[in-house]
């Protein structure tokens, strides 16, 4: 036994219910495959909704085909460019396509296809679900070749940010602690220099009440000890200059005193693109590593006015 055309249908893989409204709509496989192809972008809640709209329009006395020119009525024929319908359903969506509206009745019937012209319809159908499919899956793959180098921008700028700030905060934190170091010391001169101060005028009071039981008078303390000492306090260098040597061959750099191992390490990174794990002396002989030492100054580190040290 032969298959039904909804059977033909289905087994091409269109989809039951869109199936069967073709069916229902056309009467015949080659009216099916028409409204098939003219219908395929549509989606099926629209054509299933305009389904029941017709059947409406037919249950309150809608006329059909048949009743307009009689039993005789086979399809109907648009005048505007000679393409026969077998109904009206296919009438009305030529209609919406092309803005035709001049339509007759025709009596004429509609040669039902061939078996040689259905199998090269039901052929040339395929193709093109196989093509719309192609393109399909084509745009998909595009789409999702965009979507993955929009993640991938996406993944490297928030990693950079976050490099920068860990960077940032490196050197903050150095800072920090350079600057802590800085008040400790100098809270300790103040202490210090109290003391002193404390001790000679103990020592000052002690001669005057020795002079005083002996009944002379009261030298007054040395000054050119005083002035002598001065510009020896006040001797100080602000820079330090270093003989590096790297891998790369040696270089000599010049920094501030108060620049720190940090920076000076983060300045040879940007330059050499190769991160420093320690700088290391051979007299005295010392090293500085990484996390530890890095925030010292350079005139902490006993590196001013100048240093030779060896850098990994």
């Amino acid at each position: 036994m032969g298959q039904s055309d909804l059977e033909v249908l289905i087994d091409m893989g269109f989809e039951r219910p869109r199936a069967e409204l073709a069916v229902k709509k056309s009467g015949g496989l080659q009216g099916a495959l028409n409204w098939l192809e003219e219908n395929q972008d549509k989606p099926l809640e629209e054509l299933q909704a305009a389904a029941a709209a017709a059947a409406e329009d037919e249950e309150e006395g809608g006329p059909s085909i048949a009743t307009l020119e009689g039993a005789d009525a086979k399809s109907l024929l648009c005048k505007e460019c000679g393409k026969r319908f077998r109904n009206k359903e296919l009438a009305s969506y030529h209609a919406s396509k092309t803005d035709h509206t001049d339509f007759e009745e025709s009596t004429e019937e509609i040669a039902p296809l061939t078996e040689e012209e259905k199998k090269a319809r039901l052929e040339e159908l395929r193709q093109k679900m196989l093509e719309k499919k192609a393109n399909k899956a084509l745009e998909e793959k595009e789409e999702a070749k965009r979507n993955e180098k929009i993640r991938q921008k996406s993944t490297k700028e928030v990693q950079d940010i976050k490099e920068e700030l860990a960077r940032k905060e490196q050197i903050k934190e150095a800072e920090k602690k350079r600057q802590e170091k800085l008040a400790d010391i100098e809270a300790k001169k103040r202490i210090k220099d109290k003391i002193e101060a404390d001790k000679q005028e103990r020592k000052r009071k002690a001669e005057e009440a020795k002079a005083a039981r002996e009944g002379r008078a009261i030298q007054a303390p040395a000054a050119p000890v005083v002035a002598a000492s001065a510009p020896r306090a006040a001797v100080s260098h602000n820079e330090a200059r270093l003989r590096l040597q790297l891998p790369s061959g040696n270089v000599v750099k010049t920094f501030p005193a108060d620049t720190t191992l940090f920076e000076v390490a983060a300045q040879l990174e940007a330059e050499n693109g190769k991160p420093v794990t320690s700088f290391s002396m051979n007299y005295p002989r010392k090293t500085f590593s990484s996390g530890v030492d890095f925030g010292q100054t350079l005139k902490e580190a006993g590196l001013v006015p100048s240093a030779v040290l060896i850098i990994k």
